[in-house]
């Protein structure tokens, strides 16, 4: 039972790590944030992060990702893989030369946000895209984890990325992770952590990953699973190879209200929202075969609920309302491992408010539901 720290209310579904309710984040937010923040800063001392993205007045703009954090003199960046080290900011993570990640092949079909339409999971697209009519078995996903990310979200499923943060390590150039795709692997997805913040990297990937694969015929799928939170001209491009290569952008829309937004995840929303926009207009009506753009959201009980999920599925639906969108079940764990499951009767009034502005909505994870 957690208790919120403003209005004094007590639930299973308000998390004592965090400290203040859905409705005062709404209703409250000068005074809920400062609660939220505090959280953040506790947990990003114990991996040597800065608090919030760097604001130094007289600090060098990063321009890495849409933070773009302005770094002074013996700081470092919100992500963590760029240091001011006498006036000069020095990458030690995230270029062409240097990414800071984990890889393995994750054989097809595999658990993915887009498994109900993606040509490795359903052989949408064939015979362009997919190398069969139905799923690739036999085929495999090179799965690339990147160990670094431009949010901090207190109920992060992956975050030991933190740990490769911390570390530098394991490093590998774009040059050994493109070697890695053989004859087997016909799509790449960057995740993480985040590929936000390493793009030069995962672009260069990708680039000579195509290169060697048009050499010899063979079908490689660009995919991405990203908070969104990058510079545009890199989400551009990032859609651009997706677009071409037969695969799929998939954005986890964390929620919709910037102030809940920024007491769960650390930073605000806005970025995200204006790159998937930009996406979605550019390309989605181009591409019939298989849905270049999709959404999730985890459902977190207590603060992404159906107000939230309907104000997230009336914004796709301008854009789109072809766009699929999931709806994924929340587990407990990171700093929000206080809150219950999300229940089946959460899941099913956040679908239904959905459905009333998209076509394609699903819910994943359903193993989970209470």
């Amino acid at each position: 039972m957690g208790r919120c720290r403003i209005c004094g209310y007590e639930s299973v579904t308000i998390s004592d790590h965090l400290g203040v309710c859905v409705r005062c984040l709404r209703e409250k937010p000068e005074e809920a944030l400062r609660i939220a923040e505090k959280a953040h800063a506790d947990v990003r001392r114990i991996f040597s992060l800065p608090a919030k993205p760097p604001r130094d007045p007289d600090g060098v703009s990063c321009g890495m990702c849409a933070n773009d954090c302005k770094i002074g003199i013996g700081e470092k960046g919100f992500c963590g893989l760029v240091v001011n080290e006498h006036g000069r900011l020095i990458r030690l993570g995230g270029t062409a030369e240097k990414g800071i990640l984990e890889w393995y092949y994750d054989p097809l079909p595999t658990n993915c946000v887009a498994w109900w339409f993606c040509p490795g999971c359903t052989g949408a697209g064939y015979p362009r895209y997919a190398y069969m009519p139905s799923a690739e078995s036999g085929f495999a996903n090179l799965a690339v984890f990147y160990g670094a990310c431009s949010f901090d979200c207190l109920f992060c499923q992956n975050w030991h990325y933190r740990n490769l943060t911390v570390r530098l390590n394991p490093k590998m150039s774009a040059e050994e992770l493109a070697g890695k795709v053989d004859e087997h692997v016909s799509c790449i997805c960057f995740f993480g952590g985040d590929p936000s913040v390493q793009m030069p990297h995962a672009l260069k990937t990708s680039e000579l990953s195509l290169e060697e694969a048009k050499k010899h015929g063979r079908i490689l799928r660009i995919c991405w699973e990203t908070n969104g939170n990058m510079k545009e001209t890199f989400a551009e491009k990032a859609a651009e190879l997706s677009f071409h290569s037969g695969g799929v952008v998939k954005f986890d829309l964390k929620a919709w209200d910037e102030n809940i937004h920024r007491a769960l995840c650390g930073v605000p929303n806005k970025a995200a929202l204006q790159n998937f926009s930009m996406i979605g207009e550019r390309y989605f009506e181009n591409r019939s075969e298989v849905p270049i753009l999709t959404a999730s959201t985890l459902l977190i009980p207590g603060y992404v609920d159906a107000e939230e999920v309907e104000k997230i599925a009336e914004f796709i639906a301008s854009i789109n309302p072809k766009i699929p969108y999931t709806l994924l079940a929340f587990y407990p764990h990171f700093r929000l491992n206080d809150l219950p499951t999300t229940s089946r009767k959460q899941a099913l009034e956040c679908r239904k408010a959905a459905e009333k502005h998209l076509e394609k909505v699903r819910i994943g994870n359903v193993h989970l539901l209470s």
